[in-house]
């Protein structure tokens, strides 16, 4: 293993002074690939939740609006647990090309739909191709850049979100007016294929990994199990009353049922290094975008903001994101645990104070720096999560562990804005202030959460 019980400790930005940078000759094609792929998977993401009211009408499938996102995130976990199992016995290459294939053909259909069955067949191909992306992504971080890179290149990534977070809403509503909302889906795949193709030398450099890949037998059962959970918290959202309860309770079930299966041992129970490094992905995402999803919502609400100025409210947080990556990945002077330890802390200070909009006495420019805080946390921390994973696993475990890594925030984010949104629209008749306090408690006591794993996460 690359890392023993005090490695972790070193300082997060060893021997970079003696590395070649991540745009040096060697990396330059495999960073600018990489990066180019995360910026266009996040735009179309983004993209697709501004253009779907509209998609939604034109194919009279408001009903199925729902499905449209959670049907994505279901095959994602299929996906995902497909790459780690095919990157840890033959290299990151089968999973990549694979799932672009799938992310590719999805787009198309999707774009050229006429009903909304196509276009959630689609979505679902699209999730299924994204899912096998991602980890392989990562693999190929750890097996072509050095220990010194690899948080300078997860700075990358982060880099590669923050452009399509702040600008990604408005093009797509510009395109959806005025060239068409097929188009957020059919222009992705012109731009995807470049920048898959600038992978191709280092692909070819990865070879098979080393050593026995073990396979824990059923797992693509659960994983598949996983994603019908998932989808089905997705359906108990759009239903009222009796049948909420109906529907999310056996969903969760049947998530922890399957989804213990498909993490590390002990995951669960933030067990102390690669579990309790899992876990904290998990519980800091949830904490993160269980805040997002209905901070827009109170700032409208509550102060009267437009949905312009929300959204700008929103992407202070996607700066603060990426300042607190570029930082852990260029600049940090401490130890990855210490990392985690400031990165958590700082979500707990931001989330709690974001969550004061819920309250009209509130100034919105507070909450909004609180948000700023937030992302400033769980951009320390996310990359870290990250370098730390690779760095616990040997080379044919470099596949199932960044799987499991996103397979937990998965589920945990689908888990908390299930059960975050059941709760809001129980009280929302009620009163609003309740609904939207009930809904920040969850996600301030996950980020609390959070700085108890953090600590776990490296001895």
């Amino acid at each position: 293993m690359n890392v023993g019980t005090s490695d972790p400790d070193l300082l997060a930005n060893a021997g970079a002074a003696r590395a070649p940078g991540i745009l040096s000759p060697p990396y330059r094609a495999a960073t600018v690939g990489m990066v180019a792929l995360i910026s266009l998977i996040a735009f179309e993401a983004l993209a697709v939740t501004t253009a779907m009211p509209t998609v939604a009408r034109e194919l009279d499938g408001l009903r199925a609006y729902a499905l449209a996102f959670g049907g994505v995130l279901a095959t994602s976990v299929i996906g995902m647990t497909l790459s780690g199992r095919w990157s840890d016995r033959k290299g990151p290459a089968p999973a990549m090309w694979t799932g672009l294939a799938g992310f590719v053909i999805g787009l198309l259909i999707a774009g050229f739909a006429r009903d909304m069955p196509t276009l959630l067949i689609g979505r679902l191909v699209q999730g299924l191709g994204a899912g096998c992306l991602s980890p392989a992504l990562y693999v190929i971080v750890g097996r072509l850049y050095p220990d010194a890179l690899r948080p300078k290149v997860f700075a990358a990534f982060s880099a590669g979100w923050v452009v399509p977070a702040l600008i990604g809403p408005a093009v797509s509503g510009a395109i959806v007016e005025h060239v068409g909302w097929r188009w957020v889906f059919l222009g992705v795949p012109l731009l995807a294929v470049p920048a898959a193709v600038a992978l191709r030398g280092a692909l070819r450099s990865l070879a098979s990994p080393e050593g026995a890949a073990v396979d824990a037998p059923g797992r693509m059962g659960y994983s598949i199990g996983a994603a019908v959970g998932a989808c089905l918290l997705f359906v108990a959202g759009q239903e009222q009353g009796w049948r909420v309860a109906a529907i999310l309770l056996p969903a969760l079930a049947l998530l922890l049922f399957c989804g213990r299966r498909l993490l590390p041992a002990g995951t669960l129970r933030a067990a102390r290094g690669l579990p309790a490094v899992v876990a904290l992905r998990g519980v800091a995402a949830s904490a993160f975008f269980g805040t997002e999803a209905f901070l827009p919502l109170a700032f409208s609400t509550q102060h009267g903001l437009s949905p312009m100025w929300a959204g700008v409210a929103i992407s202070v947080g996607a700066i603060g994101w990426f300042s607190g990556s570029w930082y852990q990945g260029h600049y940090a002077k401490v130890s990855r645990r210490t990392l985690l330890v400031r990165g958590t802390a700082l979500m707990v200070i931001g989330s709690t104070i974001a969550a004061l909009c819920t309250f009209a006495w509130m100034p919105v420019i507070a909450s909004v720096a609180g948000w700023l805080l937030t992302g400033l946390g769980m951009g320390m921390l996310y990359g870290t999560v990250a370098v730390l994973a690779l760095s616990m696993s040997e080379e044919h475990e470099q596949g199932r562990n960044s799987s499991a890594l996103q397979l937990c925030e998965s589920l945990m984010v689908a888990t908390t804005l299930a059960i975050g949104g059941s709760l809001f629209a129980a009280l929302l008749t009620t009163s609003h202030t309740a609904a939207f306090a009930a809904n920040f408690a969850i996600t301030v006591l996950l980020a609390v959460l959070g700085t108890v794993v953090a600590r776990r996460a490296v001895t």
